[in-house]
C-alpha cells in the first residue's frame, strides 16, 4: 500500500472519530463564555484534544493495519504514533500555509496585470466576466498548489505508519476470523460497565453544560415596536369590584367627615353669612328710599288756591 493512501485510510476516521467528543468541549466552552476559535479559547480546545486524538488514532490505526494489512500493531501504537504525526503536522503545515498564501499573492498580482494588458490594448470586458475571469486564472494554480501539498503531507503521515507497519506481528487466518478480532477490539467484554459509564459521563456533562451556561433572560428593546398584539381584556371579579368599591365609600365617607369637622352644623359659612349681612342691609334702605320719595314728589302749585 502506498505511503499516501495508507496516511489518508488513518487520518480520515480518525478525524471523525474524535470530533463529536471535540464538538463538546467546544460547546462546554462556549457555555462558559470562552470562545474555542481564538486566543485562549483555541489553544485550551487543542490541549484538551490531545487525549481524544491518542485513543482515536489508536483505534483507528490497529483497525486499518489488521483490516487492509492483516497485521497487529504493537501496544502503545497510537500514543508513539501521535508524537510522530504532530512533529511531522508542525513543521509541515505552517511551510503549506506560507507556500498556498504566497503563491495565491503571486498569482493574483499576475492576473490582475494580464487583465489590465488586455483590457488597454486589446478589448475592454465587463465586470462580470472580468472577476469570473480572475478567479478561474489565480484559483486553478493555486487549487493544484493545495492538492500536491496535502498529498505530500499525507505520503509524510503514510510513510511514519510504514514504521509501525514493519513492526507489526502478522495475523494468520482468514478474513472472517480478522474482522472477528477486530470487532472484539471495538466491543468491551463488561458491557454494562460501558453502559454505566457512557450514561453517567453524559449525565455530568450535561449538569456542567447548564452550569456553565449562564442566566439570562431575553427581552425585546425598549424601541421595539410590537405589531398586530392582541389586548388581553382583563377578567371581572365579582370580589375584587366589591372590594374596591367599599373602598372608594369608605374614602368618600372619610373626607365627608373631615369637611363637617371644618364646618360645624348651626355655623353657616362665611358667603353665607355676607350674603344674609347684605339681605338685612338692602331692606333697611327700602322704607328709607320709599319715605323720600313721598315727601317729594307732591310740588305746592299756587294755582291751587283761587279766591
Amino acid at each position: 500500500m502506498s505511503n499516501a493512501k495508507l496516511g489518508l485510510l488513518v487520518v480520515w476516521p480518525t478525524f471523525w472519530t474524535g470530533f463529536p467528543l471535540k464538538l463538546v468541549l467546544a460547546l462546554l466552552m462556549l457555555a462558559a463564555g470562552v470562545h474555542p476559535w481564538e486566543g485562549a479559547g483555541f489553544e485550551a480546545l487543542l490541549v484538551l484534544s490531545i487525549p481524544i486524538d491518542v485513543w482515536a488514532l489508536g483505534l483507528c490505526s490497529r483497525t486499518v493495519f489488521l483490516e487492509r494489512l492483516s497485521v497487529d500493531p504493537p501496544k502503545g501504537t497510537g500514543l508513539r504514533l501521535w508524537g510522530l504525526w504532530a512533529v511531522f503536522s508542525v513543521i509541515y503545515l505552517p511551510l503549506l500555509v506560507l507556500i498556498v498564501s504566497g503563491a495565491k499573492s503571486l498569482a493574483q498580482s499576475a492576473v490582475a496585470a494580464t487583465v489590465h494588458f488586455v483590457e488597454t490594448n486589446v478589448m475592454a470586458i465587463p465586470i462580470a466576466e472580468k472577476i469570473s475571469l480572475e478567479l478561474v486564472m489565480w484559483g486553478l494554480p493555486v487549487t493544484i498548489l493545495l492538492i500536491v501539498l496535502l498529498y505530500g503531507w499525507l505520503f509524510g503521515l503514510g510513510a511514519l505508519a510504514q514504521r509501525f507497519v514493519r513492526a507489526s506481528a502478522p495475523v494468520d487466518g482468514e478474513f472472517q476470523d480478522i474482522v472477528s478480532k477486530w470487532d472484539l477490539l471495538r466491543i468491551p467484554r463488561d458491557q454494562p460497565l460501558l453502559l454505566t459509564a457512557f450514561t453517567g459521563s453524559g449525565v455530568v456533562l450535561i449538569f456542567l453544560f447548564w452550569g456553565l451556561l449562564p442566566v439570562s433572560t431575553p427581552h425585546p428593546h425598549e424601541e421595539y415596536e410590537f405589531v398586530n398584539v392582541k389586548k388581553v381584556e382583563a377578567k371581572i371579579e365579582p370580589k375584587k369590584v366589591i372590594q374596591s368599591a367599599e373602598q372608594v365609600l369608605a374614602r368618600a365617607e372619610a373626607t365627608l367627615k373631615e369637611l363637617e369637622k371644618d364646618n360645624p352644623v348651626g355655623e353657616a359659612p362665611k358667603a353665607e353669612k355676607q350674603a344674609a349681612t347684605n339681605e338685612k342691609l338692602a331692606t333697611q334702605e327700602k322704607p328709607m328710599a320709599s319715605g323720600a320719595t313721598g315727601s317729594s314728589g307732591h310740588e305746592h302749585d299756587p294755582a291751587d288756591h283761587t279766591h
